[in-house]
Order: structure tokens, then sequence, then C-alpha cells
């Protein structure tokens, strides 16, 4: 990309959860921004956005959308990207595309600046963002294996419910009240909701969990777990990692957790991986046994970094190594990652 002072920006889905993201991160980071557009559907016509004290209005999206548009910074869903992006493309803008569209594309970078920035040089207009459970796992796994190659990764994910969207936000806080009034003029009954109640997700999230997030694939894993599978083979560089996933959904308002077992080639002693993940950018260790420090959702919710901590030997088998990652799926995992891209992008 051409250097500039400044530059014109687009950004796609700007009135949702990580439109909304993308308007606080390039107002906290600064970013050099020259004209803002923000683009949405029809539905958010005449709305207005804050961005550095000034309103600026939504504009409707189209594939005109694009013109003079130096960067766009995209999180309107696959469907939407599919049909938009191409445009932008062609109009001469570089694209940072948080949804699935183009991730395992083959000339599609699919980037986490911290791990594999060289990647972003190797774009034909559009830039993939991972997954949200990706990125935070990445980080750590590149920290180790900068040590010692990873064979294998055993990854259980505890996803929160901004990590579907607003419209899962409202639908746990309704069923959370709901129960709650049931209980306090009842006593203590069945946690269960009527089936009214249940629209976003598969089954009742208030004090549950469910152990599936998208739809499942023919070999009984669900795409999420799948994009967990072939993202980090695709951003590691290494088609030889053996991946398996589980994720599931929580009751907690933002931040996913995971809980990640690794197996290295050689060994990595747990100081050594305390040393290795502390060093490394992005990342925050919080592991403190004789203090119970270690991350929780409700302490990295807001924050940037990806925090690491519960760092022990796995005794069960040779090179084993266990940890706990926390980070917030609105920022690391969308937002702040896509705008370190464009910061990359700009450094040149």
């Amino acid at each position: 990309m051409k250097r500039k002072e400044k530059y014109n920006v687009a950004v796609m889905g700007a009135t949702g959860a990580v439109g909304a993201q993308f308007l606080l991160l390039l107002e906290e980071r600064n970013f050099p921004i020259d004209e803002l557009h923000l683009l949405a559907s029809e539905r958010s016509r005449d709305k207005k956005l804050v961005f550095r004290g000034k309103e600026i209005a939504v504009e409707v999206l189209t594939k005109d959308s694009f013109g003079g548009i130096d960067i766009v910074l995209a999180s309107a869903g696959a469907s939407r990207s599919k049909e938009f992006l191409p445009s932008a493309v062609e109009a001469g803008a570089v694209c940072v595309d948080n949804s699935s569209a183009f991730r395992m594309v083959d000339e599609v970078p699919l980037v986490v600046p911290e791990v594999n920035p060289q990647a972003i040089l190797r774009h034909k207009g559009i830039i993939a963002n991972p997954n949200c459970s990706t990125i935070q796992m990445v980080l750590p796994l590149c920290a180790i294996n900068n040590k010692s190659r990873i064979r294998r990764v055993v990854v259980s994910t505890f996803q929160s419910v901004s990590g579907a969207g607003q419209g899962n936000i409202l639908e746990m806080e309704s069923q959370t009240m709901y129960l709650s009034k049931k209980d306090s003029h009842h006593g203590i009954g069945e946690h269960t909701v009527s089936d009214g109640m249940i629209n976003k997700f598969s089954h009742q999230i208030a004090y549950n969990l469910i152990p599936q997030i998208d739809v499942f694939c023919d070999n009984l894993y669900t795409k999420e777990e799948m994009k967990m599978v072939l993202e980090t083979k695709k951003i590691m560089e290494d088609q030889e990692i053996a991946i398996t996933a589980t994720c599931v959904r929580v009751p907690v308002y933002y931040a996913h957790s995971e809980s990640i077992n690794i197996q290295t080639e050689g060994k990595v002693n747990v100081s050594e991986a305390k040393k290795l993940c502390g060093e490394f950018p992005g990342i925050t260790l919080l592991d403190d046994p004789e203090t119970s420090d270690y991350p929780m959702p409700i302490e990295v919710e807001g924050k940037d970094d990806v925090f690491v901590g519960r760092i022990r030997e796995d005794e069960s088998i040779d090179n084993g190594m266990n940890m706990w990652v926390v980070a917030d799926n609105l920022r690391k995992g969308a937002a702040l990652n896509a705008v370190q891209i464009a910061e990359h992008l700009i450094a040149g």
C-alpha cells in the first residue's frame, strides 16, 4: 500500500458490536484517518455514530460505496463480504475482513500480526481476520513453538454470548431475568424457560452450557471447531500439527476462555513456558497459584492482550503441557486484530 499521511477508511457493518469496537479502537489508537465512511444495511439508514467527538451519518452499503477508499474494515457477515468486498478491491481498497468468507482461500492471507505478519505482504486486496477463538489460541502456541515445535493441540473453549451477536446477549438477559423472578416468587424451582424464550440459541443459555457453536459438519464436529483446526494450521504454516477442539457456549457476557493442552517435540518445562509466554508480544502472563491469580473473563473484558495462566505439565504424556487462555472476543478476537493488520499495512 502506498504510504500516505492519512487514509480514507470505510467500516462495513458499522452499527454492529464489532463495528462499534472498530470505531473505539481507531480513535484510541489514533489511526491516521482523513475520511471515515460508516457503511451498514438499509435498516441503519439515517443513523448517526460519534467518532472523535463528531457525528457521522451511516451510509447504506452498496457496491458503489468504495470510491476513494484506501482501507475497508469489514464485519458485516460472510455473505455480505462475498457480495461487496470484490467491488471494494476493484475500486482500489485493501480489505481486512472479519468474517469467515475468505479465511481458507489459498491466496488470501489469514493473519494474526504477532504470529505471521509476513503473510500480510502476500495480499491481493483482501486479508482475512481469523476466528476469535483461533486468534487467542495461536499467540501462546507460537510462543511455545518458538522453543519446540508443537505436535498436538487439544483445546476446549468456553465462549461468551457476545461472540454470537447483540441479540444473543439480550436473549441471555431475558432468560436470566425471567428465571430470577420465577425463583423469587415461587422459591427455587426448575431452572428452565419456555420454548418461546429460546430464539437465537439452540437451547436455553441462562444457567446452562451449550456444547454446540455453529452447525454440525459430517464428521460430527461443529463448524466453529473445524475453524480452529484449519485456521490454526494455516496461520502457523504447519499442516502437520494435530489439532482437536470442543467449543462450548457459556452464559458469560464478554471474553472467551480456553483450556489448551499442548504436546511438543522437545521438553519445555513450566518456567520456560512462563518466560516464553510472558515475553511474547500481545500476551500478559497471569499465573500465581499461591494467590489464585489467573485469567478470568470478568477481569479480561475490555483488555487488549491475550491473558495466559495455569501453566502446568501434563503428567499423562511426554512433553505435555496445559494452560488457560482468556481474551476479549470483541477486541483482540475481532476488531483489535483487524486494526492491527491495518496498522501493519500502512507501516509498509
